[in-house]
């Protein structure tokens, strides 16, 4: 039996600041498998004033941070009112991640920008946002969150990996959905490009004809974070404060820095693969932005060698997967079914995650 067929719109805004993607969903349940379909999508750039404000969101005052809510959800509630009325599409709900300013689970902290009342007041729209909250409070790192996606949605792959501004990996083992974050992808790329008055490295060009930097190459992968067991998650407080200086430090033209941490994002996720690769099927879904960067694939592939083959999926579900996934996080928290996994997040158990708002006058 069919369950009833919901029509939603997925928001997401990554570490990485390339955008706001908005994704028109089509979600249901036939017996026991969920199903999707994508249909109109698109991805919004910030505006210079956006993109330094919440950027920078992290050094705010409490008012300020507060007013930045409020500022930011009302954006994001125009952003979805000119989508839907664009395409002329009619939703149940709008299912939005916001954008993280805080994220520092083991003091009990996460934040993410974009005030649901708001954003339900400026759209007209039902809203559930605000999926992270809930599972730090129950010991968890309220991260990541993509998981229950791969779960349900992309079980056919041994391990679904995420190449966003962080890099998170998924797998089923012993009987339950493991993830957590790696490490790096897209975020040190961006933050070199940037310098250099380039808002990427399209392909991986600039970085392919780079070379390795090997003193930096050291001090990356000593990195105290690897080190630590999963279940972990990080976020853009780890970026600047240990892994921005190094990069600041290097006296390393811009292509051997972006060779230098591609090669070291590569390694990290290989070595992290090795140690579960016995345990499940060799098939690795690759989405996020980084799956569309030439060399970082490639590269990666060279370090996982013959016995784990990537797959790269419709340009559609590599930019728009986690909007979906946030969509179908939605669908599940209206169904009152469990969102968030424990045994991925570290949480003392399952939960149901999201909060409702409803338009007011």
């Amino acid at each position: 039996m069919m369950s009833k067929v919901y029509q939603v719109l997925g928001m997401m805004s990554g570490t990485s600041l390339d955008g706001l993607d908005l994704a028109h969903c089509q979600i249901w349940k036939e017996g026991e498998n969920w199903h999707f379909e994508l249909h109109e999508c698109k991805t919004i750039g910030y505006s210079a004033d956006m993109y330094e404000k919440l950027k920078n969101a992290i050094h705010l005052s409490e008012k300020e941070h507060d007013q930045l809510h409020a500022v930011y959800g009302h954006w994001l509630g125009q952003q979805a009112k000119m989508f839907l009325e664009e395409n002329r599409l009619k939703v149940d709900f709008i299912a939005s991640h916001g954008h993280t300013s805080h994220h520092r689970p083991d003091e009990g902290i996460t934040f993410q920008l974009g005030d649901g009342q708001v954003l339900a007041n400026v759209s007209k729209e039902k809203v559930v946002c605000d999926f992270r909250s809930l599972d730090v409070t129950l010991g968890g790192q309220g991260a990541p969150l993509v998981p229950i996606g791969d779960e349900l949605l992309f079980s056919d792959y041994g391990f679904c990996l995420n190449l966003g501004g962080i890099s998170n990996i998924s797998f089923r083992k012993d009987g339950k959905r493991i993830a957590y974050d790696i490490g790096m992808a897209n975020m040190p790329l961006n933050y070199l490009t940037e310098k250099i008055g380039m808002k990427y490295d399209k392909g991986g060009q600039l970085a392919r004809s780079g070379k390795i930097v090997p003193q930096l190459l050291s001090k990356l992968n000593a990195l105290e974070y690897y080190r630590q067991p999963y279940p972990k998650s990080t976020g853009y407080e780890w970026f600047s404060e240990k892994v921005a200086p190094l990069l600041d430090n290097s006296r390393a033209s811009a292509e051997d820095l972006l060779h230098t941490v591609i090669r070291h994002n590569c390694g990290q996720i290989s070595l992290a693969m090795r140690k579960e690769r016995s345990k499940t099927n060799g098939k690795m879904l690759v989405t996020g932005g980084g799956a569309l960067n030439g060399f970082f694939v490639e590269t990666l592939q060279q370090e996982l060698g013959n016995d784990c083959t990537i797959h790269i999926p419709s340009k559609k579900i590599i930019e728009y997967k986690e909007a979906l996934v946030f969509a179908l996080m939605g669908v599940l928290r209206l169904e009152n079914q469990i969102n968030v996994l424990g045994s991925v997040t570290g949480a003392k158990r399952d939960s149901c995650s999201g909060v409702v708002f409803r338009p007011q006058e």
